[in-house]
């Protein structure tokens, strides 16, 4: 069966680093169709839209989506949202996995992707003095967050950690801790431990390589998911997976735009390869996403966007010959 794939490339080296993914993801020969769509603060500058009818319209009718970067402004600008995150709602993109890999580092951390401080409820008060954010968490999303950190560990070393702050935040994160360990009883042959997230942050640091599937919340996931990737070679060789229950799934690095080296040809696309080796693993392709992550994890940056893909695409066309 063909799978059909829509690449947006967004803003700054998106434009680069997606067109990068994209040619190794060809270079492999798969029954795969390919789409491109626009989405970003530069598609709103022209379009008045960051995420037009028709680019959503398009990711509806694929399997999945191989999103670049975007240029969200740093100030409340009037009509403009966010498209990752209005894709991640529309779809209901739940679960934000983010691997984070190196010699002796193997961990995969899985953020819960629609609520918690991240659900848009803020206010103002006291004549522009006071900010408030209201803080959501949910039976449901809780349970099925862990459902699948509790599937993913099944699938790596059988370990699960469960971070939370219960000891301050009592009810919110009281409530996710409860719904966490009701879950994982479904699951007798795990190991499960919890931490609060300030021990999970000082032990990532210390020691790493202790930890393989960790669960937890939409911010603390956020900052422990960007420390990991400061442990394992930076943003740069940062992948990650926005997924719900059906298709399509996101894919992205998490690098974002960079507009300060964009359009100069030395983005590292290894991020965007990876993020595509974890989508041909959501389309089934399972033994050839591992090819593709080997082999980009050994290839170092070449300083040049065309010159590492190059030098991957090269490798993956070695391996099929040698298979033959």
């Amino acid at each position: 069966m063909t799978r059909m794939i829509t690449f947006i490339n967004g803003d700054g080296i998106g434009q680069e680093v997606i067109p990068a993914a994209r040619q190794v993801v060809e270079s492999l020969g798969l029954p795969l169709e390919f789409r491109e769509a626009e989405a970003g603060f530069g598609t709103f500058e022209k379009t008045g839209n960051a995420l037009p009818p028709e680019t959503l319209a398009l990711c509806q009718q694929s399997d999945a989506v191989l999103f670049g970067a975007t240029s969200s402004p740093m100030t409340k600008t009037p009509g403009y949202q966010s498209p990752i995150l209005a894709l991640r709602r529309h779809f209901d993109l739940f679960a934000n996995l983010r691997p984070a890999v190196s010699e002796n580092i193997d961990l995969l951390i899985v953020r819960e992707n629609t609520e918690g401080l991240y659900s848009r409820r803020e206010r103002v008060e006291d004549d522009g003095q006071t900010a408030i954010a209201e803080r959501v968490i949910t039976a449901r999303a809780s349970e099925r967050i862990v459902r699948v950190a509790c599937q993913q560990a099944m699938q790596h070393r059988r370990r699960l950690t469960i971070v939370h702050k219960a000891n301050v935040l009592s009810e919110t994160c009281g409530l996710f801790r409860r719904v966490a360990f009701e879950v994982v009883k479904e699951f007798p042959d795990l190991t499960v431990n919890e931490l609060l997230v300030d021990t999970a942050a000082m032990k990532l640091v210390q020691s790493p390589q202790n930890f393989d599937v960790i669960v937890t919340t939409n911010l603390f996931g956020d900052i422990l998911s960007d420390l990991a990737a400061g442990l394992t070679g930076g943003l740069g060789i940062a992948p990650s997976a926005n997924v719900g229950v059906g298709r399509p799934a996101v894919f992205e690095p998490v690098h974002g735009s960079a507009p300060d080296i964009a359009g100069k040809g030395i983005a590292d696309p290894r991020a965007a390869i990876l993020s595509s080796a974890m989508m041909l693993d959501f389309l089934g392709h399972a033994e050839i996403a591992e090819q593709v992550r080997r082999i980009t994890y050994q290839t170092a940056h070449q300083g040049s966007t065309q010159a590492t893909t190059q030098a991957i695409i090269h490798q993956l066309l070695e391996v099929a010959v040698h298979a033959k």
